[in-house]
């Protein structure tokens, strides 16, 4: 934890902070609160039980790409882990066992802020973004996954990757430094 600190104090001192208020207000999710990161980790935690409870198999394989975000540009970036989270979001607001959708509130309350916060940077830094051709697949995919795939193995595929969308988000919020 120390370490992050430091990093983030000696990054933050690297960017002036006029430019990152001027552009966006993503610096927030650079680092992620670890007590935000334990809530999602429990969550995942009880969702892998009850999975391995039920024995039900999804062969969706939404998460795995062929390129890592990292290789997109900042404004893709941005779309990526928008769609990320509103297909989160949407499966995290699913009816649940009470002890898991306590567990999702916490989590989904975060998750939607980040959602909010990034429509801000769209609408602020690139409204009219055309997505690349890398990214342009993917959200077809996606698309094309939420009109095929039981809402069962969408759950399942957004519950089990949370941490790669969180990985994408502090991508995102790191723009080109990530």
């Amino acid at each position: 934890i120390l370490l992050a600190l430091v990093a983030g104090t000696s990054l933050g001192a690297a960017i002036p902070q006029d430019a990152l208020k001027q552009s966006c207000s993503l610096s927030k999710y650079q680092f992620l609160v670890p007590h935000e990161l334990e809530a999602v980790q429990k969550m995942k935690e009880h969702f892998e039980d009850i999975m391995l409870l039920s024995g039900h198999k999804c062969n969706t394989r939404l998460f795995h790409r062929k390129w890592s975000t990292p290789e997109l540009s900042v404004p893709d970036r941005v779309m990526l882990v928008e769609a990320e989270l509103d297909l989160a979001i949407a499966v995290l607001r699913l009816p649940a066992a009470p002890r898991l959708a306590e567990l999702r509130q916490q989590p989904l309350a975060f998750l939607t802020q980040a959602r909010e916060d990034l429509r801000g940077c769209v609408a602020r830094e690139a409204p009219s973004h055309h997505p690349s051709g890398k990214l342009r697949h993917w959200l077809q995919r996606l698309q094309t996954a939420k009109e095929t795939e039981t809402a069962g193995c969408l759950e399942a595929s957004a519950i089990l990757h949370l941490f790669q969308v969180l990985n994408d988000l502090r991508c995102a919020a790191l723009r080109v430094q990530c």
